[in-house]
């Protein structure tokens, strides 16, 4: 037997000295150091937020043990509840003050929309990547049932998960699925990064998932750039009744533009999803680069009449609003 008839043949997106990198023609970061120094040390600094818009966190108390079926909730940046198939789901949790390692990083301006302590119990938690606005440990520890409830994420998450008491974690490469009940989660590619520290860098895996129950299939984008492989996962494991797109923190976009999506792409990947509408998240709730965090939504709904996606399938949600799809 030849040595290639016995090699394992490793996927693309896997480093063959351990861990993992973007799908081919992802695009790149252009900065320089001066670039990285500039944003942290001048743009960041000089950043405010604004005064918060009218309407930005909704008018009556959100209860997530009310949700409907078929029905969604924005908690704030990435953080949803969806109840599809019965079941109770919620996407990335950020709750906390701070989004960084033991109460440093950047604070959010408005509060979640729910607390961590009032957190009903849940069916399943799905985290797309490890960064601290996804995945926040004082929150996640302050959850009830840790031990009860499912938890679905990339691989190599879930070490982290189990340390913060987490027992039922399923971890998934891209294009695996599993099943709970009548829910079937996907782990679908992304375009993006990960890391918690100086010395893991994309150490473990960031993902995009699917929910498909018996009525309804929606996407969730977590945190991700634009790229050729949504067009692929449109045809692969498309169409979506919904998909749940980043529309923030996408400036400067020499170093944003490998990581996270405008507005304007935001909907082109709503569009190559083959997504019937598009849910704007990752805005309007921490500051993590230094453009407006208000400007997204209007750029988010012209650029849906531009790309004659039509303005009425590009939903805004207030934090603590909810809707069906």
């Amino acid at each position: 037997m030849t040595r290639s008839e016995t090699a394992v043949e490793v996927p693309a997106h896997h480093r063959l000295g351990g861990g993992f990198r973007n799908p081919p023609g992802s695009p790149r970061q252009t900065a320089g150091l001066r670039d990285m120094l500039r944003f942290l040390f001048v743009d960041m600094r000089r950043a405010s937020v604004p005064p918060i818009p009218a309407g930005h966190l909704a008018a009556n108390p959100l209860s997530l043990a009310q949700l409907h079926e078929n029905e969604i909730a924005w908690l704030g940046h990435a953080c949803f509840a969806m109840r599809m198939a019965g079941q109770l789901i919620l996407t990335d949790p950020y709750l906390s003050e701070t989004a960084g390692p033991a109460g440093l990083g950047p604070k959010r301006f408005i509060p979640p929309a729910v607390s961590a302590d009032a957190l009903p119990r849940l069916d399943l938690i799905a985290i797309s990547h490890n960064h601290y606005d996804h995945i926040d440990a004082k929150a996640l520890r302050a959850y009830r049932w840790r031990a009860e409830t499912p938890v679905i994420c990339p691989l190599g998450v879930g070490k982290l998960m189990r340390k913060l008491g987490y027992e039922q974690v399923t971890e998934l490469d891209w294009w695996q699925r599993q099943v709970f009940g009548e829910l079937t989660v996907k782990c679908l590619p992304a375009v993006h990064f990960s890391g918690r520290g100086p010395f893991d860098r994309n150490r473990t895996l960031w993902a995009s998932f699917s929910f498909l129950s018996n009525e309804r299939k929606v996407w969730f984008g977590g945190d991700t750039a634009p790229g050729p492989v949504f067009r692929e996962i449109g045809e692969r494991d498309g169409p979506y009744d919904l998909a749940i797109v980043g529309i923030g923190a996408y400036e400067p976009r020499s170093i944003m533009q490998a990581s996270h999506a405008t507005p304007e792409e935001g909907i082109a990947i709503a569009r190559d999803l083959g997504a019937n509408a598009a849910l704007g998240m990752h805005w309007g709730t921490v500051m993590l680069t230094p453009e407006d965090p208000f400007e997204a939504p209007e750029r988010f709904r012209k650029a849906a009449l531009e790309q004659q996606y039509g303005e009425t399938n590009a939903w805004i949600l207030p934090i603590g609003g909810r809707r069906a799809f």
